[in-house]
């Protein structure tokens, strides 16, 4: 008889500190000492949650959704987006929403975008004061929440703007910090005591930001424009083949989670790509010579397609994946995985940074080492920064965009420099990994 895969004996309240305290060490530690798939009980209350690391079984994972495995709802996500995004629906519902959102999360239909990308980050960075220390994360983080906030909600007046912007960078900072992000995972910690105290303070914000969405949404319907083509106004006018299209419910938690899942892991990749890129200067004078052979203005597409960008890029989101693991999956039916024999009520995540540290895949799986995307083509089931199967991410055509053309900007118009090279264990801030002190980096001067 097959048995289930080894657990730590640590007991499932210290196991979550561990993890939430240092991740990496968490994961790393149980990997050398049970191998590619262990007993994980970090979310939620459920004693069952298997990590897997192994290409193998995450094929077997994603490819068996609807028959032994499915998606379950992912709560820890839907208490900061909502039940209604395409992030924590299962099913039908899920499959009938993915198919209206995902055509406009295209490459073809972001393209319009990329001016406004390259205009943003020119802004942005037009602000840094040369020869002042400033924190890689936290401008990344500005510009990518300035970006979407402008190409998924369009808002063209100028006060309603800067209020929805201010909310969000309110909202999200808060989502992010040490106390509200282990509430978000333990259920316990989320006691609302009035806007004052941290739990309650989040809701606020939360209904603060639906009051004035629910209002642009309204004005949107009375006020058509067909010229406009920010995400908002697309999914308003988005229909099925019997001309259904979603509620203001489903269309508000679609945008919260395109808001929240886009913010940050396009911050941290952008934040981690300009720290290696200035940590080995060869990397950066390998962009910069191919960024010299672009024309004066080229197509945005022209600059998403560049070879060792993308490779700078990919390198960057490998080994420090802006999520860490791929959305839940729940046994229906006795499956065997990896020589296991699993239960039904078993959740199943997959490692993603585990997969990424392989040292089968990842040679010296530590060093930043773009060449690796250059030399070699990985499978779905070896590289997935944005996850994978049916719940793979809906914006990351729109991640990757923004991120290799924000970074073709920075490097093409300014000098920018490390200020200490020594090399620091990754922060914690929220579920992502960060450069340690955010990235500390200072502006020389133009190029």
């Amino acid at each position: 008889m097959m048995k289930l895969p080894d657990s730590p004996k640590t007991p499932h309240w210290l196991q979550k500190i561990q993890y939430l305290t240092n991740p990496i060490s968490y994961l790393e530690s149980n990997y050398q000492r049970y191998g590619d798939i262990f007993n994980a009980p970090i979310f939620g209350y459920g004693n069952q949650q298997f990590l897997v690391g192994h290409p193998l079984g995450l094929q077997k994972l994603f490819t068996r959704e609807g028959k032994e495995i499915y998606v379950c709802k992912n709560e820890v996500t839907g208490v900061v987006v909502g039940d209604n995004s395409t992030l924590v629906m299962e099913g039908d519902s899920h499959r009938w929403q993915r198919k209206l959102v995902m055509p406009h999360l295209q490459q073809k239909n972001i393209i319009a975008y990329g001016q406004t990308i390259c205009k943003l980050t020119e802004q942005v960075f037009s602000q840094l004061t040369p020869g002042k220390t400033f924190s890689a994360f936290s401008v990344a983080e500005e510009l990518s929440l300035e970006i979407l906030v402008n190409i998924v909600f369009g808002i063209q007046e100028k006060e309603r703007f800067q209020q929805f912007k201010q909310l969000v960078v309110e909202f999200w900072d808060l989502a992010t910090s040490p106390l509200i992000a282990s509430a978000i995972l333990v259920p316990l910690l989320r006691k609302d005591w009035g806007s004052w105290s941290p739990w309650g303070r989040f809701l606020h914000l939360q209904q603060q930001i639906d009051q004035l969405l629910y209002t642009e949404i309204r004005n949107r319907c009375a006020q058509s424009n067909p010229d406009s083509t920010d995400i908002m106004t697309l999914l308003l006018s988005a229909r099925d083949e019997d001309g259904q299209g979603m509620s203001d419910q489903q269309l508000r938690d679609e945008l919260m989670g395109l808001l929240t899942a886009g913010t940050e892991t396009t911050a941290t990749g952008i934040a981690w790509a300009l720290y290696w890129i200035h940590y080995h200067p060869e990397v950066r004078e390998k962009l910069l010579q191919e960024l010299e052979t672009l024309d004066e203005s080229p197509e945005p597409m022209t600059i998403f397609k560049l070879p060792y960008l993308t490779a700078v890029c990919n390198e960057s989101l490998r080994i420090y994946p802006p999520v860490m693991f791929t959305f839940p999956r729940e046994v229906k039916e006795p499956v065997e995985l990896m020589d296991f024999q699993l239960e039904p009520g078993t959740q199943v995540y997959g490692a993603v940074y585990l997969t990424h540290h392989r040292e089968d895949l990842y040679p010296e799986s530590k060093k930043f080492k773009p060449e690796r995307f250059l030399e070699r083509k990985y499978t779905p089931y070896e590289f997935l920064p944005f996850g994978g199967g049916s719940r793979r991410c809906l914006g990351e055509n729109l991640a990757l965009f923004k991120m290799k053309l924000a970074l073709a900007t920075i490097l093409d118009n300014y000098q920018l420099a490390l200020v200490d090279r020594q090399w620091r264990k990754p922060s914690v801030k929220g579920i992502a990994l960060i450069p340690s002190g955010g990235g500390k980096m200072v502006l020389k001067g133009k190029r």
